[in-house]
């Protein structure tokens, strides 16, 4: 069992942008997804990262922030009842 895993992520979903902004950069997913749910939120300020870590021990919206090897910022956002988690870039909306 992996002890760094700090929540479930449900359904993995990501917007076509989100894919091929990773599939450009050669990165998997899995890359992110791994430090997401060990709650390294990547690239989120101080205040965010705070909210974050608030919102794993009370059950509410998790977001972090990542940029591929090629400059592309994308978010990684799971639901708060922890079925979905999303790959999308700022501005998409999740599908």
């Amino acid at each position: 069992m992996n002890h760094n895993v700090k929540f479930p992520l449900g359904r993995l979903v990501a917007t076509p942008a989100a894919r091929r902004a990773l599939e450009e950069a050669g990165q998997p997913p899995l890359v992110f997804l791994v430090r997401h749910v060990a709650g390294d939120w990547g690239e989120v300020g101080r205040g965010d990262w705070k909210a974050n870590d608030q919102a794993l021990r009370y059950g509410e919206r998790l977001q972090s922030a990542y940029t591929t090897a090629r400059g592309v910022k994308f978010w990684v956002v799971t639901e708060a009842d922890r079925s979905r988690t999303t790959l999308l870039l700022p501005g998409e909306h999740r599908p």
